[in-house]
């Protein structure tokens, strides 16, 4: 089931846009602020993001500014003007689409599923020239090759897509190994251990980005 947050500190506006997209399939997490939202999407992942634009304290540009310092997380504005420079703007700061208030039940879905169509396929990450390549299933530093097995490849591409946020070794043993799995949580710094070696071997910075969090997992940091 695809995770929507709904951003808007008009609570009507809000419990109208969950009301079209439960039934279509949709979880809907609810926040009244930029701020709120901001530290939601730091602690939980999401699939989309809609974001009113008019809001008071932090607008929708801010937010969505902010949202991309940390995360690539679809973002489609919701607004109740029609000029373009606001479009543009919008666009400009990372936002992936907007819709303009009123809008179409049809229409917003019809949105929100062509962006779930266009993400689905965008599978390469890259990060001051390190490049990681689903369909590929390879790793790359400035064009050499890195020697990865399939679970240390799995790893880097959850932190990557992640940023900034902390994974204890449980939830990474849960993403890349399953729920069902008798794998130790020591595991896991063994992989991180054989994945900051590869790294360096190439003159890739990794211990500016990938970090220990004592007593808790690792996050990759920008």
């Amino acid at each position: 089931m695809k995770k929507i947050l709904l951003i808007d500190d008009e609570e009507r506006m809000i419990d109208l846009l969950s009301l079209y997209l439960m039934p279509k399939g949709y979880k809907c997490y609810k926040t009244y602020s930029g701020k709120e939202a901001i530290t939601f999407i730091e602690n939980e992942q999401v699939d989309l993001v809609l974001l009113d634009i008019m809001m008071p304290e932090m607008d929708g540009w801010t937010t969505c500014k902010k949202i991309r310092e940390f995360s690539n997380v679809p973002i489609i504005m919701l607004t109740a003007r029609e000029q373009k420079s606001d479009i543009v703007k919008g666009l400009t700061i990372g936002a992936d689409d907007y819709i303009t208030k009123p809008f179409d039940e049809n229409e917003l879905i019809a949105r929100i599923e062509t962006i779930f169509r266009r993400t689905k396929h965008a599978s390469i990450v890259e990060f001051k020239q390190l490049k990681w390549d689903e369909n590929q299933r390879e790793v790359t530093y400035k064009e050499t090759k890195l020697s990865l097995t399939p679970k240390e490849f799995l790893l880097i591409g959850l932190l990557l897509n992640n940023r900034n946020r902390v994974y204890s070794r449980e939830q990474l043993i849960e993403q890349i190994w399953g729920y069902d799995t008798n794998t130790e949580v020591r595991t896991i710094d063994s992989h991180i251990r054989n994945i900051r070696d590869k790294l360096r071997q190439v003159d890739f910075p990794i211990d500016d980005h990938l970090q220990s969090v004592w007593g808790v997992g690792y996050k990759w940091i920008d």
